[in-house]
């Protein structure tokens, strides 16, 4: 086990990493959702928009998905991220609401997500090792199609 000094504008925390079940995990998470860091890569290949308006893309969309994601080498299958997104800045930005399952609990995420840029969403809670998680997630996009996303949630 190593101690990392995790620093970020406004705030920072000690975590050890260890490796759990194949994921990349600081500070394992537990029941009471400890300080720590997880990383996954999501494949996009779910990713479904719905027209709910005028043809193409427009104010009101909706975006849903289920998609594989895996362990922050790529390698290992680790659980799913499923959710829908609401298109809010036409050709930019959607809103999103998400929920990460994994084998000892999900992860819930609330923010937006740009279709050119990375972003940051909030962690609002989550289940089983993870009860209580708040903090935040960074979404980093991989690859310039859009087919791969790497997830980094950081549980304070």
């Amino acid at each position: 086990m190593n101690l990392n000094i995790i620093r970020r504008p406004g705030r920072f925390c000690a975590a050890a990493t260890v490796v759990l079940g194949g994921l990349a995990l600081a500070g394992s998470p537990v029941a009471s959702a400890e300080p720590g860091m997880l990383t996954v890569i999501e494949h996009a290949t779910t990713d479904t928009v719905i027209d709910t308006g005028a043809k193409g893309d427009t104010s009101g969309d909706l975006l849903t998905f289920s998609n594989e994601v895996f362990d922050a080498a790529d390698s290992q299958p680790a659980g799913r991220s499923t959710g829908v997104c609401t298109r809010i800045v036409v050709g930019s930005e959607w809103d999103c609401g998400w929920t990460l399952s994994l084998p000892d609990g999900q992860i819930m995420v609330q923010g937006p997500f740009f279709d050119s840029a990375n972003s940051v969403l909030a962690i609002t809670g989550g289940t089983g090792r993870y009860l209580d998680a708040r903090g935040e997630m960074d979404l980093t996009h991989i690859t310039p199609d859009g087919s791969k996303y790497q997830f980094t949630y950081h549980i304070v």
